[in-house]
């Protein structure tokens, strides 16, 4: 058995307003043996899931747009281009991909496929990120999408030629980065062979 690379040597919160916040001061012990402390800040906001709904045979993606403060704070306008996304909120992956994709975009989609999961800013950030993606038709439209006023959310849904969508992702208009690996994994695993 291997001897243990890590361990936590104090823990201190600093904020549960919206999510958790901790300084963690840890040993790493690094690859000569010795051991080396080190503090970090690690926000922790809970796991989530994203999904790029397309139409394979119409060549469309649906999306979202919606406000981000700390893209505004960034030097942005703050008003994202995203496929749509959330926390898990204690349930799997594939059950509320599926509710967040509703209650964002308006469809309800039966039938997901993970792509795979991944941490999207690990420096900081404990957050696991679920990709899927899933088909949609027009008859599993069953309401306006646009997220939950409660939450805070405002929803612009977008219907968008596939080509389209990888345009405003060269020139920057798309510029999340769960939105772009989605649309990649579209063009290298789906759009291509539809041509």
């Amino acid at each position: 058995m291997q001897a243990p690379r890590v361990r936590i040597d104090k823990e201190e919160l600093l904020s549960d307003n919206w999510y958790i916040l901790k300084r963690l001061t840890f040993s790493l012990r690094r690859r000569d043996g010795s051991w080396q402390s080190q503090t970090r800040e690690v926000y922790d906001r809970g796991n989530g899931a994203v999904i790029l709904l397309y139409n394979l045979r119409q060549r469309t993606v649906l999306l979202t747009r919606q406000f981000r403060i700390p893209a505004f704070v960034n030097g942005h306008d703050g008003f994202l281009i995203e496929a749509a996304a959330g926390l898990l909120d204690n349930a799997s992956p594939e059950q509320r991909i599926r509710e967040e994709a509703e209650e964002e975009t308006g469809y309800r989609i039966e039938n997901v496929k993970k792509i795979y999961d991944l941490f999207m800013s690990p420096g900081s950030v404990t957050e696991r990120l679920h990709f899927f993606i899933g088909a949609y038709e027009p008859e599993h439209k069953v309401g306006d999408g646009g997220g939950l006023a409660a939450e805070g959310e405002d929803i612009d849904v977008l219907e968008l030629g596939f080509e389209q969508a990888l345009a405003m992702m060269a020139s920057g208009e798309i510029m999340d980065g769960k939105t772009v690996l989605l649309l990649q994994y579209l063009q290298l695993h789906l759009m291509s062979t539809q041509s």
